[in-house]
């Protein structure tokens, strides 16, 4: 017996080494290949690696409770082949894990989205925190973590992959001089490259977007590193607000006009 339960903690602790070398030649292995002609982006070298790393876990694990098993005289082949009838009986009525499974292979595989990426999908909306071959885990901006099935994802929407493009719209009176409100801004946008380093070049004035009902919108457009189109949009427009108050270019308020039927009378009185 005291010979049983030694090798069983044998077991444990040489499947406890094998994970944690494995874990380490899995990582230098990828510090290796960033050195090669073969490139991949970081963004998909997190999501193998994490997925390589549960994989041996798993593999290992499992590898060590059939061992100890067979220590303490156990049959594992009986077990083995009656949880093999078991699992064919179960696969009919597990049609939604397979699905979830084969959806989460497919989803690594084609690199559709990976972990840090900023995604949307299902109805939610956040960064991936983890994908698993069975859910992915997606954190909103607000902290709320969705565990969603991989089969359940049928369109997404990843924000993360190519540069975002920042759109501000800015309005200027019909008083003003809509060429030096124009002049002014484009100015603005050929120093706001030096200040901000998420723009990926000198944002562009396209011209008048709209006529309102009291201003004239005219839109600028940013290409930005990918993420950044919502801060950056903030950063312009508080840029454009300080500018145009400088050059004294009025930025158009709503404007109520209030009319009295009783003076009008009065004056139609007097008129006679």
């Amino acid at each position: 017996m005291g010979l049983g339960i030694g090798k069983i903690i044998v077991i444990f602790l040489f499947s406890f080494l094998i994970i944690r070398v494995g874990k380490s030649v899995i990582r230098n292995l990828f510090k290796r290949r960033r050195r090669g002609p073969f490139q991949i982006t970081p963004r998909r070298e997190t999501t193998l690696i994490k997925l390589l790393e549960n994989t041996l876990t798993y593999t290992v694990y499992f590898a060590a409770v059939i061992m100890m098993l067979e220590t303490i005289n156990i049959q594992v082949g009986a077990l083995l082949a009656g949880a093999g009838i078991a699992g064919l009986a179960i696969g009919f009525g597990a049609q939604n894990l397979v699905k979830d499974i084969i959806t989460g292979f497919f989803i690594i595989f084609e690199d559709q989205f990976s972990v840090g990426d900023y995604i949307k999908t299902a109805n939610f909306e956040g960064f991936v925190e983890e994908i698993g071959l069975r859910t992915t885990k997606i954190k909103s901006w607000t902290g709320l973590l969705h565990i969603i099935p991989n089969g359940s994802i049928n369109e997404v929407t990843n924000y993360s992959i190519h540069n975002s493009v920042a759109i501000v719209d800015i309005s200027v009176a019909y008083e003003g001089d809509i060429a030096t409100a124009e002049q002014t801004i484009e100015e603005l946008l050929k120093e706001l490259p030096e200040r901000y380093e998420e723009l990926v070049g000198v944002p562009e004035l396209l011209g008048v977007q709209n006529l309102g009902s009291s201003d004239v919108v005219l839109r600028v457009v940013a290409e930005v590193i990918p993420m950044e189109h919502w801060s950056m949009a903030r950063k312009i427009r508080k840029e454009l607000k300080n500018r145009l108050d400088e050059r004294g270019i009025e930025i158009p308020f709503p404007r109520l006009v209030m009319y009295s039927r009783q003076e009008e009378e009065t004056l139609e009185i007097e008129n006679k």
